[in-house]
Parts: C-alpha cells; sequence; structure tokens
C-alpha cells in the first residue's frame, strides 16, 4: 500500500486572480440570478418603477455576494490517497482510501470531493462532504477495476467549494498524484519436472566444486566444530597447520523465460488476444520458478532482460522472490509490441550458455526463426516452447480445424531441435499446458531410455 502525501487546497488558487476567479465560478443559478437582477434594473428604469429596481439590485447583488466571500474563504484542508493494493492483477479490483483533515481552526462549509482516474478504471468518483469541524477529519473510499494492465495516474484531487445557496462553486486541486499498476494475471502451476529437477536446489545440479579434481580443491583453515573427515591433509602438510575441505557450494537453479514481443507475430488485441495470453502465461511461469528458489530472468526478442541482483542477470540468492518477482511483474505490466522482425538478439544474449531451463513464449514463426530457436536448444539443458498460432486465435473454437501445414512444420522443426514445443489454442489453460509439457518431456525421456534434460 502506498500514501500520497498530503497537500493543502489554499495553495492552489488556480491562474486567475481577484473577481475574474470568483465570477468564474458561478453556477446556473448563481449566472441566473445575475442576470435576472440586471434585467429587472434595467426594466425599471424604463418603466419607472423604484420598487423593480430594488428587487433587481437584491437578484444581482446575491450572486456577487456569495461568490466574493467563498472566493476569501481561508479553508486549510489536507487530503491523502492510499492503494490497496498498490499492485493488482487484471481484472481484480483496487480500493482507493481518501483522507480529508481540516487543519485549520474554522470549520468548512460543504465540500464536493473528486478524483482524477483513468477512463479505464471506471467513472471520476465524486463525493459530498458536510461541514468538517475544526481538526476533524473524513474519510471516504472508492473501487476501481481494470481488465488491461498497464499503469494507471489516480490524481490529483479535487476539492470543491459551493456557498449555501448553491450560486458559486469554486475549485482547488491538490499536488501529488498515485500510480496503480495492473499486473497481468497469474495462474498457479504445477510442480513438475520440467528440468529434471524438482526444486531450485538439488542433487542433479551441476556443481563446480563437485566436479573439481583432488588438486582443485581449494581448502581453509580447520575451525571449532568441523568434521575431522574433511581434513586435507596434503594441505596440512604444505601450510603446517590443519586444513579442511571447503564446503561444496551449490549453484542456484537458473531459468530464462523468452516472451516473444514482435508485432508481427501477433494478431488481434485487447484482454482475450494472444498475446496478452503470451505475457499472463510468462507472468505465470516466472512467479512459479522464483516461488521453487530459481533465479530466473525475463528476456524479450529485443534482447532486454529484466535481471535480479546478479551481474549475469539472474536474481541473486541474496535477493527476495517477491522483490524480483515484484519487478518482473512491473516490466509485463507495461510490456508492449516490439518493432523487431526476428528472435536473433534473444539468441545472441543466450550464447554464453549455461543458461538453465529455457521456457519461451512465442508468435508466428517462420522457417528462419525455427531455425534460430533450434541453436538456442543448444545453449540450454531444457527448453519448453508455447507457440501461439494466430489462426487459431482468431477463428471461433468451433471453426478451427486441425494444425495447419505452416505452423504445425515449424513445431516439428522445434521437436526435432530437441524443443518440447506445444501449441497453444485459444482459451488454454496454462496450467494444463504446463503438465502436458511435463508429460511429453517424459515420453521423450522414457523413449529415450533416460532422464531428459
Amino acid at each position: 500500500m502506498t500514501t500520497a502525501g498530503a497537500g493543502r487546497a489554499e495553495a492552489d488558487r488556480g491562474e486567475k486572480s481577484g473577481i475574474r476567479t470568483a465570477l468564474a465560478g458561478l453556477t446556473t443559478r448563481g449566472r441566473s440570478f445575475l442576470a435576472a437582477g440586471v434585467a429587472a434594473a434595467i426594466c425599471s428604469y424604463v418603466l419607472g418603477q423604484s420598487d423593480l429596481l430594488r428587487v433587481g439590485l437584491l437578484l444581482a447583488v446575491l450572486p456577487l455576494v456569495c461568490a466574493g466571500v467563498l472566493y476569501r474563504t481561508r479553508y486549510r484542508v489536507a487530503g491523502s490517497r492510499r492503494l490497496s493494493p498498490a499492485r493488482v492483477p487484471a481484472g481484480s479490483e483496487a480500493r482507493v482510501h481518501l483522507r480529508m483533515d481540516n487543519v485549520s481552526r474554522l470549520p468548512t462549509g460543504l465540500l464536493m470531493l473528486q478524483d482524477r482516474v483513468p477512463y479505464v478504471l471506471g467513472p471520476r468518483p465524486r463525493f459530498v462532504l458536510d461541514r468538517v469541524e475544526a481538526g476533524g477529519r473524513r474519510e471516504v473510499s472508492y473501487r476501481v477495476r481494470s481488465d488491461l494492465r498497464g499503469r494507471y495516474p489516480l490524481g490529483p484531487l479535487q476539492l470543491r467549494l459551493t456557498d449555501p445557496f448553491g450560486m458559486c462553486e469554486l475549485t482547488r486541486s491538490f499536488s501529488t498524484y498515485d500510480t496503480l499498476t495492473v499486473i497481468p494475471r497469474v495462474e498457479p502451476l504445477a510442480p513438475v519436472r520440467l528440468s529434471g529437477e524438482a526444486k531450485g536446489y538439488g542433487d542433479g545440479r551441476q556443481r563446480s566444486l563437485a566436479l573439481a579434481g583432488e588438486d582443485d580443491v581449494i581448502p581453509r583453515g580447520y575451525r571449532y566444530g568441523d568434521d575431522l573427515r574433511r581434513v586435507h591433509w596434503r594441505s596440512t602438510a604444505r601450510y603446517g597447520e590443519l586444513m579442511v575441505r571447503r564446503e561444496e557450494q551449490p549453484q542456484r537453479a537458473r531459468c530464462t523465460v523468452l516472451l516473444d514481443t514482435r508485432g508481427i507475430a501477433y494478431e488481434g488485441a485487447g484482454p482475450d488476444s494472444a498475446f496478452e495470453w503470451a505475457v499472463s502465461g510468462a507472468a505465470s511461469v516466472l512467479v512459479h520458478m522464483l516461488e521453487r528458489g530459481y533465479s530466473v530472468r525475463l528476456l524479450t526478442d529485443t534482447g532486454n532482460a529484466v535481471p535480479g541482483e546478479g551481474g549475469d542477470g539472474f536474481a541473486g540468492a541474496s535477493q527476495e522472490s517477491a522483490d524480483a518477482a515484484g519487478l518482473m511483474m512491473d516490466t509485463l505490466a507495461v510490456i508492449d509490441h516490439s518493432d523487431g522482425a526476428g528472435l536473433s538478439r534473444a539468441y545472441d544474449v543466450l550464447r554464453g550458455g549455461n543458461e538453465g531451463l529455457l521456457v519461451a513464449f512465442l508468435g508466428d514463426l517462420d522457417e528462419d526463426q525455427a531455425h534460430v530457436l533450434g541453436r538456442m536448444r543448444q545453449r540450454s539443458p531444457g527448453a519448453v516452447a508455447f507457440v501461439l498460432d494466430s489462426d487459431t486465435w482468431l477463428r471461433e473454437p468451433s471453426d478451427v480445424p486441425g494444425p495447419l501445414d505452416g505452423s504445425g512444420e515449424r513445431l516439428r522443426m522445434l521437436r526435432e531441435a530437441g524443443w518440447t514445443a506445444l501449441r497453444v489454442p485459444r482459451g488454454a489453460s496454462m496450467d494444463e499446458l504446463w503438465r502436458q509439457a511435463d508429460r511429453e518431456r517424459r515420453g521423450v525421456a522414457a523413449a529415450s531410455g533416460g532422464e531428459g534434460p
């Protein structure tokens, strides 16, 4: 939750000044009274009726007096805003809490509170606050909801002052605003063994020290409580003091999530489009892998990565999973189509190898991009691809035929290159596809006579 800094309504008096500001705030009722008063005064002069002149003066002076009194009112009002929560999944609601404090020694009159919100979040909320006593406060709240991910500004808060007769209204604006972040939907995934490992740390992981030979061991001095079976006698004889083998340092399992954002790879728009499904699927995998202890990196076709703490682009072991997930969710909240035509930049980032499990969410592919993905597979011990065919997403589910020749050929090329490649139909469940990918990987591993990568 975030809290906006308090602002004071009297600080913003608008660009106009003096009587022009007061007259600009006249309501329809005030303008009508003023016009009626002027008309009555003219008629009294033409008809020679002095009593009508008194009535005209009363009608004309009343809105002017109300405007002058309201303009010179010195209310000191502090306002604050609190979002609960400040980061919300698409399709979910967030509540905005507004608080008004009268910090002056005089009670206020009737106040109208209004908050500026983008159209996509719903109608503009308005509240009427009765007289607020000196030192008193009022709290109100409203709900916002968006099916479209993004970052939406809330505010600034506006306070409308009204006189008791409704002749004049003046608006005072606060300077602070908050930002509501609408992140992609995240679907819980089953704890499968796509990479041959059950957790972020496991016995199946490659360890640098475990592969080192006897001469490559780096010993350290003996410490009280060390197991004597770990004493390294050759180093003890060399240094003249008791030395023990350094404890094995396990490496954190790595996972790279590749999101294809090419504009030419997707068709359609809106919350139910193929691209939005790919973004939501990437978010689900990122959160799932972080919860299991993996070091996760988000990579796009442009070669841009969202790293964690480590210099190699992966979240370091010291970084909390929640912080890493929040950073990547904020990136996915505003990610959009790229102008790129290929995946070569992403391949250049992965050329270093040792990337761990590679999970890709791909749009339409041509033969060249399928070859690039085949080379990517050589840089990773395990690779899973979810391919979204635009033809199946633009048609109604009942009209979707079997696999098309072009897209089916691309899937075959990926599978021959070692990918566990799945076609994503319209409205598919990410959890079901995740389980299916595990079943296919285990089937391939069983057919080859051993556990797959």
